[in-house]
């Protein structure tokens, strides 16, 4: 074999949930697989003794529309053994934008994904406004790793609409302006449409993020282009508006797959229900795909803008405020009174906090108490968690107590029916948002690591299957997904005896001093490829894949 690749002596796991099996993977200079058999050679040798060689892994859910302006290896994912990316989850791509839109669109993106709006501003390009005009300008970041995109309801709606986009119903002649940009978008070569009806998702100023002013119709016209594309999914975040058990209606009505964010265990059991109507319209044949997760929905948040407690529209009034109108606000009983009973009452579109699943990660003033969960600091105290939580807050300079609050997906038998599921994907890795709240990206790690092995809740075959060759099945990723001659050579080699996420530690390494938090010290990753080019060797990205990466735009596939 010319001027190639042999990764020699590993255990091949191919991404079809076929059985493991000893074998040598051959791939030549263009990027592609030439040979898996025995006893191969080439020009160069690879050892893999006693790992797996896997495909890459495909993160179906991930918010790095902007930062692959500034960090085309989108770290950490890379670390993990993940090779492409799908972006523009939650209906949130950067792009169409107007550059008189640009601010807003920033201030969303920094209340509903926690991102710097400095960051984002000093970070792109903005040398872009419509979304094929966007790919473009990914393209030329030259990303390490394979890049999708879905095209954005939020961004859509306000480039038709303006300001009245998080305001009101649209016109038929609106609704057909934004099917003709999510038609450009879908010939461009975006993963599809996505948008989000999520509680938790309201914009700058406090209101209702503009995709969930959106009817169904709206959204099966926009849908509509993504069929008449030929390829491509709809992704929603649902919520009031168009419900889980709605989208087992639409999908029939608009013809192509839709991913749902996200089918989480939850104290009341919602997940149960969720299951049986899932499972129903597998029945029927509806191509419905919840996305599931092995970690827990976890939060680190500041007191300073609490992401998990915005729902309660009595702490959305305080968007914009100043540091002092919201400690006034948290010390003033009747405040307190006023969210409290609001969540007592089961207020709508709210999330009601698990107290027993908060504890106190970092505090100037009161350093005693981190580690403490916040039931057992509230005892201490003889008061009400809530009025704990404010307490601690208001001696806080800068309100900058920051806590950690478990929100749901942390109950391992549902956990692990969810993993098994059929139709379930594995999803909500949401790498590139909420970077200074949680981190998420070792998803693959933790799945084969804790999940695989530690708990055996599946084979290691069909693990891989999950974060490779169903995902690339899904979104029509033609030759990706799966280790076989004339497919990409995106590679992962791991060992199966240590591989776990390793370590999350705070850095500041984003454009304007931006802080985030990261996990890039994975275990027992030996090597990540993307179309043959070496990209992750022991925990480092290496200078060849920096100085002529092989990423690429990736665009769905009938």
């Amino acid at each position: 074999m010319t001027d190639s690749t042999v990764i020699r002596g590993g255990t091949v796991v191919d991404g079809t949930g076929a059985s493991a099996r000893r074998a040598d993977v051959a791939f030549g200079p263009d990027g592609r697989i030439i040979e898996i058999g025995e006893n191969l050679r080439g020009d160069r040798e690879i050892d893999a003794g006693g790992a797996v060689v896997a495909p890459g892994f495909i993160d179906i859910h991930t918010h790095y529309d902007a930062q692959v302006f500034w960090d085309p290896a989108l770290t950490p994912s890379c670390f993990h053994g993940v090779t492409t990316v799908v972006a523009g989850n939650c209906g949130f791509s950067i792009a169409p934008i107007k550059p008189a839109d640009r601010e807003r669109l920033v201030a969303t993106m920094e209340k509903v994904e926690d991102m710097d709006p400095a960051t984002l501003t000093e970070g792109v390009t903005w040398d872009f406004e419509t979304f094929p005009e966007y790919l473009d300008a990914v393209a030329r970041c030259r990303p390490l790793l394979n890049v999708g995109a879905y095209v954005g309801h939020t961004p859509v709606r306000m480039h038709v609409m303006g300001d009245e986009a998080s305001e009101r119903e649209a016109t038929a002649e609106e609704v057909e302006a934004m099917a003709a940009i999510v038609g450009d978008a879908m010939a461009a070569g975006a993963a599809g449409f996505a948008t989000s009806f999520g509680l938790l998702h309201r914009d700058g100023e406090g209101r209702p993020i503009p995709s969930r002013f959106s009817t169904r119709d709206e959204v099966a016209r926009l849908a509509g282009e993504v069929r008449r594309a030929g390829a491509g999914v709809v992704a929603v975040n649902g919520g009031e508006g168009l419900s889980f058990r709605e989208l087992y209606e639409l999908q029939p009505e608009i013809g192509v797959p839709i991913t749902f964010t996200a089918l989480l265990t939850t104290d009341t059991g919602a997940h149960w229900k969720g299951l049986e109507i899932h499972r129903a319209g597998r029945q029927q044949g509806i191509g419905v795909y919840p996305q599931v997760s092995c970690r827990p929905l976890t939060f680190s948040m500041s007191m300073l803008d609490p992401f998990t407690l915005n729902t309660n529209p009595v702490f959305a009034e305080l968007f914009g405020r100043s540091v002092d109108e919201r400690r006034a606000a948290y010390a003033d009983p009747a405040w307190r009174q006023r969210a409290l009973d609001y969540w007592r009452a089961g207020g709508p579109n709210t999330l009601p906090p698990r107290w027993a699943a908060m504890n106190v990660m970092e505090s100037a003033s009161h350093p005693e108490l981190c580690g403490r969960g916040l039931i057992d600091i509230a005892a201490d105290r003889g008061v009400d968690p809530f009025d704990a939580l404010l307490d601690i807050t208001i001696d806080e300079p800068g309100l900058a107590l920051r806590v950690r609050a478990v929100v749901a997906n942390d109950e391992a038998e549902g956990i692990t029916t969810l993993l098994n599921e059929e139709g379930c994907v594995l999803g909500l890795s949401d790498a590139g948002a909420h970077v200074g709240q949680l981190c998420d990206a070792p998803l693959p790690t933790d799945l084969l690591g804790n999940w695989v092995r530690g708990r055996n809740v599946m084979s290691l075959e069909q693990a891989v299957h999950k974060l490779t060759g169903e995902p690339a099945g899904l979104f029509g990723f033609a030759d990706r997904g799966v280790l076989r001659p004339g497919a990409w050579a995106d590679i992962t080699i791991f060992d199966p005896a240590t591989v776990t996420p390793g370590p999350l530690r705070r850095v500041r390494d984003f454009p304007a001093n931006g802080e985030r938090l990261t996990a890039d010290q994975p275990d027992g990753v030996r090597g990540v490829y993307v179309a043959g080019q070496p990209v992750v060797e022991d925990n480092t990205i290496t200078e060849s894949a920096r100085s002529t990466p092989r990423g690429q735009l990736v665009r769905p596939t009938p």
